[in-house]
């Protein structure tokens, strides 16, 4: 597998995508920014067979049937062959390498993350006994949920319905107040 070059199609070097985004084409001399996924630097062959994890062997956290062969180093999962992901000398788990900051070069162990989905919902949730306070928490509710959508949620597998009830609950309360104002406006002018 070669990543081609964006003028004329030639493959371009490996060697030049292992150490920088930037590569030269050898043949036309045009620059291409490239960003590759690891396993492009992999050799070619034949990928190692998954062993099964035998009684009391550590598992894999998304392959329970699957043996263990390392640690997140980010968040501590163990991960079988095919989850593995090796990365800048440390092997990462799928979803710490998809919502990872891949620019740390060592990655501390995880040992609690902070669960943005159960803070929107109690925001969302908690001021409804003293109404007038939704009208600061459901923003607050809305933006928590939406901008922390991507994060990985726990250490432990959730779901994302937390957030996804966190913005339902933000929406209506923003269309209450709204609805409200709009009311007394129009009662106003009467």
């Amino acid at each position: 597998m070669s990543v081609p070059c964006n003028r004329c199609g030639q493959p371009l070097p490996k060697w030049e995508l292992s150490r920088q985004e930037r590569a030269q084409c050898p043949d036309c001399g045009a620059y291409s920014i490239v960003r590759v996924f690891p396993a492009l630097f992999y050799s070619q062959t034949a990928p190692a067979a998954v062993e099964m994890a035998a009684q009391g062997e550590a598992a894999c956290f998304d392959h329970p049937a699957k043996r263990a062969v390392a640690a997140c180093g980010h968040c501590g999962r163990f991960v079988c062959q095919l989850c593995a992901v090796d990365f800048k000398g440390g092997v990462w788990c799928p979803s710490c390498f998809a919502a990872g900051d891949l620019r740390v070069k060592t990655a501390e162990r995880e040992n609690s993350r902070t669960l943005y989905d159960s803070i929107a919902l109690t925001v969302a949730l908690a001021p409804l006994v003293l109404w007038p306070f939704t009208a600061l928490s459901a923003p607050i509710a809305l933006f928590l949920a939406v901008r922390y959508w991507r994060r990985p949620l726990s250490l432990v597998r959730r779901w994302r319905w937390r957030s996804a009830f966190a913005i339902l609950i933000a929406l209506s309360e923003i269309a209450a107040w709204i609805w409200g104002a709009s009311y007394l406006l129009m009662r106003s002018r009467a």
